[in-house]
């Protein structure tokens, strides 16, 4: 007897949406913004893993997510984002300020320009930086923006750097460069991290906003590490709007521009 395909997709899809990072990075974000983001994060479906916002807005979302009864979503705070400065000081510093305020977690945009220049010792000091800066229970994922590092070798050396430096997660991109997650990208970074054994997880972020664009990332991970691998603790998919094209492929959301009303 073959295998219910269909069944096998509406399984995945399900497991994605408590995989899910919502995400709320624009300047013009706003305080209802955040708000809104953290009321979507706990769907008919279950809850998502996380809501990402910039530092000024970590304490709004954890208030309001304790509010809605949801202490397990956890907040993300994104520091040196979106351009992956190379001023350590400065990442660590709001990296304090993120976790004083209340971030489970810490996602710090790696100093990719320096690494293209040939500088590894940068992105590996200021990754060091943040990881002493968050202490020992604030989980910290480094963003290596992979569109614009390109090259195989340089994204692999760029991947073990911040896994030897301290990275609880590596992750795809920022989602504000022109080139974005790429399965060529996720390849190399899922073999960055069989060589510790898989201790580190994977966050695969940017230009994924289908439940077809996520099974690619997401059969990837399932293919290197198997199922049991893809949880929450390991693997997640950083896309707000991939949301609502998983609600509808699972029949919670009719399709439309009214469609997210839930």
């Amino acid at each position: 007897m073959g295998r219910d395909v269909h069944a096998d997709d509406e399984q995945l899809a399900r497991r994605a949406i408590g995989l899910l990072d919502l995400m709320a990075l624009n300047a013009q974000d706003t305080e209802q913004r955040i708000i809104g983001m953290c009321q979507r994060a706990l769907t008919p479906l279950g809850a998502v893993a996380a809501v990402c916002v910039y530092p000024r807005f970590v304490l709004l979302a954890r208030t309001t997510l304790d509010r809605l009864r949801t202490p397990d979503i956890r907040v993300v705070a994104a520091v040196n984002f979106p351009y992956g400065s190379a001023n350590i000081e400065s990442a660590a510093s709001e990296t304090r300020a993120a976790v004083m305020a209340g971030a489970d977690e810490i996602d710090v945009v790696y100093p990719f320009r320096t690494q293209l220049c040939g500088d590894q010792q940068t992105g590996m000091d200021l990754v060091a930086a943040c990881r002493e800066a968050s202490g020992p229970n604030t989980r910290l994922t480094v963003t290596l923006e992979t569109g614009d590092l390109r090259d195989p070798q340089i994204i692999l050396d760029a991947s073990r750097s911040a896994i030897l430096s301290g990275a609880d997660f590596i992750k795809t991109s920022t989602g504000k460069a022109v080139v974005s997650a790429t399965p060529q990208a996720a390849r190399i970074m899922l073999e960055s991290i069989a060589e510790v054994g898989g201790q580190v997880g994977v966050k695969f972020a940017g230009g994924i906003r289908t439940f077809e664009d996520a099974k690619v990332f997401l059969s990837m991970a399932q293919a290197r590490f198997g199922p049991h691998w893809v949880t929450a603790d390991r693997v997640r998919l950083g896309a707000s709007s991939l949301l609502d094209d998983l609600l509808i492929h699972l029949g919670v959301l009719a399709p439309g521009p009214y469609g997210n009303s839930y």
